[in-house]
């Protein structure tokens, strides 16, 4: 298109320079996971920053999270119908518009002033499940009355208190909750420079509720606090009373070897996460997409398989799948959209990232998720 150049005020002398006034200029769109990280880190704070997107010693884990997807193919099948293709599947029984939910994140009040029920109303408008962290800025009855049409699991960490933690199960319980998450790989906290390095500190107007309630005081544990209530000692049996408390399916999330895929097998987990915490807890394990395929082996089908840590494209989506995951959870992305945007900022994360997966299982050749196999997915030769 050619420059359109200025009509001459008549009334100045010939040669006189005009100056246009400059205009607005509109941002750049948010195409990807991507770009909402980079406008999120430009607008939060710097410990608010690094508390969301830090890892433990030197990050390598959750560096290998992201990176690992390079190191794994797509092979594309052609001439398959692919004219109904959709994202649709079931996880646990529930249907779902994507084998997309959302991983427990706390403190999100952190991110937006609406926090956790807004996260949780994207998650039910982008027909996905919302995964509340015991160390949110609600209570699971906050969600259930802001968020009732969501479908909402609870993340249990066993506390030395067991009363503490019948009674935050028994409030997800009564809100409506589907299922419990119990997570396993931090029985202390782990390591997180970053914090240090800012002094970042939970401002004493952010409340985790839920924690303070159950424990009885006047005042919240921060989470270097919070994870000395934690139990240590907790062994497989734990796993096996919890479930037998309650009618919840229990998901055993942490899991990162084959034996314990097992051990979760025989000790009643409905479901088991591939997950190092998002990088946050013992670095240098594997990336989880590497953890995949032996977990999943050892399952064999016994139990429903997901996988949390470094997804941030819907390619990444179908790699899980191809080796064995039946959904993905996603944590930072949806972090980053209700950083910038709020709900709908959390809601626009989940369908570009249901659009860029849709888009890519026509690509494969796989008409649902289902369709998605080993057979679709190759070592790269790097």
């Amino acid at each position: 298109m050619a420059d359109v150049q200025p009509t001459p005020d008549p009334d100045l002398p010939l040669g006189t320079s005009i100056t246009a006034a400059p205009s607005a200029v509109s941002p750049p769109p948010l195409i990807n996971v991507a770009d909402y990280e980079r406008l999120a880190a430009e607008r939060l704070d710097a410990g608010v920053l690094g508390y969301f997107a830090g890892g433990a010693g030197d990050e390598r884990t959750l560096r290998e999270n992201v990176a690992a997807y390079r190191r794994w193919h797509l092979r594309p099948r052609v001439l398959v119908d692919v004219s109904a293709a959709s994202a649709a599947t079931t996880v646990l029984g529930t249907p779902v518009s994507m084998p997309v939910l959302v991983a427990p994140v706390a403190l999100q009040r952190l991110l937006d002033p609406q926090g956790e029920p807004a996260t949780a109303r994207a998650a039910a408008a982008a027909q996905t499940i919302f995964c509340l962290s015991t160390l949110a800025t609600s209570r699971p009855a906050e969600i259930a009355a802001r968020a009732p049409d969501c479908q909402r699991w609870f993340q249990v960490y066993c506390l030395r208190d067991r009363g503490v933690t019948r009674a935050l199960v028994q409030e997800a319980i009564e809100g409506g909750f589907s299922a419990l998450a119990l997570t396993v790989d931090a029985p202390r906290g782990g390591p997180r420079e970053r914090d240090l390095r800012t002094g970042f500190a939970v401002p004493a107007d952010v409340d985790m509720p839920a924690v303070r309630a159950a424990v009885g005081g006047p005042s919240c544990p921060t989470p270097t606090e919070f994870f000395s209530l934690v139990d240590t000692s907790v062994t497989w049996p734990v796993l096996e009373e919890l479930a037998g408390e309650t009618s919840l399916p229990v998901i055993v999330k942490g899991v990162q070897t084959a034996e314990d895929a097992r051990l979760a097998c025989e000790h009643g987990a409905a479901a088991v996460v591939v997950s190092n915490h998002g990088g946050r807890q013992l670095d240098g394990v594997p990336a989880t997409i590497e953890i995949l395929p032996e977990v999943a082996e050892a399952v064999g089908g016994r139990l429903e398989v997901l996988l949390d840590g470094g997804i941030r494209r819907g390619t990444d989506v179908l790699t899980a799948l191809a080796l064995g995951a039946r959904a993905v959870l996603v944590g930072r992305p949806v972090a980053w959209g209700l950083a910038v945007g709020g709900e709908d900022g959390a809601r626009a994360v989940l369908e570009l990232l249901r659009e860029e997966l849709e888009l890519g299982l026509a690509l494969l050749g796989c008409p649902t998720p289902q369709d998605v196999t080993r057979a679709h997915v190759a070592r790269a030769a790097f």
